[in-house]
């Protein structure tokens, strides 16, 4: 119900949805892709897809060097506007997976982030290797996918989602790229079944963001106790760590 998309749409849409979906209604939520990603993250990070920067800044203080990028121009401008004279190093990008990405030699990163972009890229293990080259042998390329078929809907085809994965149809996919697999694993299992009555069986095309808000003070919280314990057999969301080989 919560699913914080940043790459859909014209520009308005983008700014609607990223206001509405990962901002003030989904506070929880955010907190949670950055409790998730943030013990991955090393000291130079580039961002696929980063919308309006909200996540990517959220790593700043941690990191020597950031890249944001997105291939609409309007986030180009607003990540140019929003990052302009910053003390730290950022550089801003815009291209469109999976074409080549102009960081080569000293300028490849440490660390790769998706969140909730892979799923809109039909030429997923080429996007993969694409970024590969441009990630220092050792690397971690962190992927955040919506998870499993069963909960596709229109509001999936609306943002352009070509797929849903599981864990073993991403693993499929980052081992073809030639990527290593250090964490794969389905969260947000609660959210998964929210997701589904809501969005499969209740015909909701679009999260209302009053359910959003809802969903965050509540499932949000009760997922995240449960899931420091047991490891949940599906949910929402696919995570993944993977490593570019050192050879």
């Amino acid at each position: 119900m919560s699913g914080y998309d940043r790459v859909v749409q014209p520009a308005a849409g983008d700014e609607a949805l990223e206001n509405h979906l990962g901002g003030d209604e989904a506070r929880n939520y955010r907190q949670y892709e950055i409790d998730m990603v943030a013990p991955h993250v090393g000291r130079s990070m580039l961002e696929i897809g980063s919308g309006l920067g909200h996540f990517a800044e959220q790593f700043l203080p941690r990191l020597d060097r950031l890249v944001v990028s997105d291939f609409d121009p309007y986030c180009v401008e607003q990540l140019r506007k929003r990052f302009d004279g910053h003390e730290k190093a950022i550089q801003v990008l815009q291209f469109g997976l999976p074409t080549e990405i102009p960081l080569k030699g000293d300028d490849r990163v440490d660390t790769v982030v998706m969140m909730n972009v892979l799923e809109h890229i039909e030429q997923d293990v080429e996007a993969l290797r694409s970024l590969a080259e441009v990630t220092v042998p050792g690397g971690r390329i962190i992927i955040w996918v919506p998870g499993y078929m069963q909960l596709y809907g229109d509001f999936d085809r609306k943002v352009g989602h070509v797929t849903r994965y599981t864990p073993t149809t991403l693993a499929r996919t980052v081992t073809t790229a030639g990527l290593k697999i250090r964490t794969i694993k389905p969260i947000n299992f609660l959210g998964g079944i929210a997701w589904w009555l809501a969005v499969r069986r209740g015909g909701v095309g679009y999260p209302d963001p009053r359910l959003v808000k809802i969903y965050d003070r509540t499932v949000v919280p009760m997922t995240r106790l449960i899931e420091r314990f047991v490891r949940p057999p599906f949910g929402q969301t696919v995570f993944c760590v993977a490593e570019v080989p050192k050879v």
